[in-house]
């Protein structure tokens, strides 16, 4: 159901805002609207600017809370604001000093890996680096040079050029190495070994000892400085640790502050020097707004004026559900839809009831249905998953209809069918023949389902005042009217009343139509309108009557759509007859874990596409009868729950 609402408008001087604030609105549900928009007949408001102070403190303490785990268990510390405010300031300074360390250790722990990677692969040379840096008549160039290149380099042309290539590590790609060369000819055999495509280092010229020896020195840095930064990492989680309760409490008190100051973005100030007052508008469930009368009675800085909806027809409230707990979970389908609008019916609880009741008619089997419901109620009660909600509800019905076809885990040879078995039984239809009776019965569902369904939207058409949807629409009285016809005449027809089946569809079948038809043009009647017919007669009869066709057809498509829960229960026997002939089960002693294996498979593989196709059904075969989901959601702007 939909909860009742309340519009208010709340009154008092500008300065005494977040003692209201504080003291009842943070205690009750509270839709604000924006009260610029809401009091547009009124002249001289302004908005209420004023700049929030606890912004930066709220974002600085939020980051550190995101690092806290089980933050629940520390929430018993309170804080007044000014000590809120000074251990943030103290501990965001503490933490800041520890970070910018581990942000310079982290830099000089980078700039000695990149020394590191570029000695590495000459450890092969065993002579001291600084003395080759400070050869006085030989030029060096460390670096590296494809295999292909190297091996040209070596046959054809190292033999005839003043150079040593001294080579040091070989990967799969890249032979690492020095060369050497006078200083005379240095120009003329850099060129050389760039033809070869020499890829040329520079080494840095603080390196000490031979490659190997600063190789060992780096490591020994690099393996320091990791040491320091693991430590900065442990004060760092240490000062978190210790501090997660002044945390908890810091960043309740800030952000209840910051949400309450808030309040002032969608307030409106009275103009003028003195006496100044704001004004907030929002809506209130109605018991709470009932408590909240009563709550500021007596108080003399505040007033408060409460509406109904019906006071403000040009307003549509926000909606907000309130459902028994059983059928809480369905509500994820409805949104995932669209909230019903405020003067709308809420379809949770016939979501629930056909959903389950569908989902248990196309995947009926005793042991699978327990396994649905024992695992959805388990997440449902320790994750609080919705969907595992849904599932373990559908499983109920899985159950239920598992024993009226006699099927467990796939057998269906230990359990007596309490009502038929989907794959057998046949039943005569006239004018068909011999058809599938799970067929037969799926179709006669669907026609009480849409009936069904074409009530609710007679009824949300009341509730909207629509005169159209109550009497006209393919939806409305004259489509309830014709589609009743066509069902009576049907199950007339079936039972062997010919004639009484011929006579309501001589009677019933054109009026209706010919009304749906005229919809629009009787509702101006109705509604007393001057222009009844439009101006383009022509293309009103010519759009009149593809509509009119379309109507039929879609009668037609949705009903024929229920077929699937028969063709579903059908293929679900005969999945798992081809998982008990795989196992064996036909010569009486069965392949356990192939029986096992293939029902977790189909209760999986079939669980999922009956979900989902139970799902189409509501969406488009039921909720499009009778559902639009234009409302918008209850969103309380601060609410904080206190003790009773």
């Amino acid at each position: 159901m939909i909860e009742k609402m309340k519009f208010l408008s709340i009154t008092g001087p500008k300065a005494d805002i977040d003692r209201v604030t504080e003291k009842y609105l943070s205690k009750y549900e509270i839709h604000l609207e924006n009260a610029l928009a809401e009091l547009t007949q009124m002249q001289n408001l302004t908005p209420y600017f004023e700049i929030n102070p606890y912004k930066d403190s709220l974002n600085v303490i939020s980051e550190y809370y995101d690092r806290l785990d089980n933050t629940k268990e520390d929430s018993s510390v309170n804080l007044s604001v000014e000590d809120s405010l000074a251990f943030i300031r103290d501990f965001d300074c503490k933490l800041r000093a520890l970070e910018e360390t581990r942000n310079a250790l982290t830099e000089k722990k980078a700039a000695l890996q990149e020394k590191l990677n570029l000695i590495l692969p000459f450890r092969e040379l065993n002579y001291d680096i600084p003395t080759i840096l400070n050869f006085r008549f030989l030029k060096y160039r460390f670096g590296r040079i494809e295999k292909s290149y190297y091996s040209k380099f070596e046959n054809y042309i190292y033999q005839n050029m003043d150079t040593l290539f001294f080579r040091c590590h070989i990967d799969e790609e890249y032979v690492w190495g020095i060369y050497f060369a006078p200083r005379q000819q240095a120009h003329k055999i850099d060129a050389v070994f760039s033809s070869m495509h020499f890829e040329r280092f520079r080494i840095p010229s603080d390196m000490k000892g031979t490659p190997d020896e600063s190789c060992k020195i780096l490591t020994g840095e690099i393996q320091n400085l990791k040491n320091q930064i693991e430590e900065n990492k442990r004060q760092q989680e240490e000062l978190l640790s210790s501090n997660k309760a002044k945390i908890v409490a810091a960043k309740n008190k800030i952000e209840t502050l910051s949400m309450g100051f808030d309040v002032r973005k969608v307030a409106a100030c009275t103009k003028g020097e003195k006496d100044v007052f704001y004004i907030l508008c929002g809506w209130m469930p109605e018991s709470d707004a009932e408590r909240f009368r009563r709550d500021i009675d007596g108080d003399d800085s505040l007033f408060c004026i409460l509406e109904d909806q019906d006071h403000r027809p040009y307003q549509q409230p926000p909606t907000k559900l309130k459902n028994p707990k059983i059928f809480k979970p369905f509500e994820m389908y409805i949104r995932m839809y669209g909230l019903p609008a405020y003067n709308e019916m809420d379809p949770t609880w016939f979501v629930a009831i056909t959903y389950s009741f569908i989902f248990g008619a196309m995947f009926g089997d005793v042991g699978q249905g327990l396994v649905l419901f024992i695992g959805g109620m388990l997440l449902y009660k320790f994750k609080k998953m919705d969907l595992a909600g849904i599932i373990g509800t559908a499983g109920i019905f899985s159950v239920f209809f598992g024993f009226m076809f006699g099927s467990i885990f796939g057998f269906e040879d230990v359990l007596p069918a309490l009502w038929l078995r989907p794959v057998e039984h046949m039943s005569t239809v006239p004018f068909v023949g011999k058809l599938n009776t799970v067929f037969i019965i799926s179709i006669a569902f669907g026609m009480c389902i849409i009936l069904i369904c074409m009530v609710f939207h007679i009824i949300n058409g009341r509730k909207s005042h629509s005169v159209e949807d109550i009497f006209f629409d393919t939806n409305a009285l004259a489509g309830l009217v014709f589609y009743g016809a066509v069902a009576a005449v049907v199950v007339l027809y079936m039972t062997g009343h010919a004639l009484p089946g011929t006579a309501v569809l001589v009677i019933m079948f054109v009026i209706p139509l010919l009304v749906i038809f005229l919809k629009e043009p009787l509702t101006r009647l109705v509604e007393r309108k001057s222009e009844i017919m439009p101006k383009q007669k022509g293309m009103f009869f010519v759009q009149g009557f593809f509509e009119l066709f379309e109507v039929l057809l879609s009668y037609f498509s949705n009903t024929l759509s229920f077929v699937r829960i028969g063709a579903f229960a059908v293929s679900h026997a005969a999945m798992m007859e081809v998982v008990l002939m795989l196992a064996g089960a036909e010569s009486g002693n069965p392949n356990i874990v192939v029986v096992i294996l293939g029902n977790l498979f189909v209760t999986a593989m079939e669980g999922l596409v009956v979900g989902i196709q139970v799902l189409r059904l509501e969406y488009y075969e039921i909720f499009s009868r009778f559902y639009k989901g234009t409302g918008r959601e209850f969103q309380p702007f601060l609410y904080r729950k206190t003790k009773k």
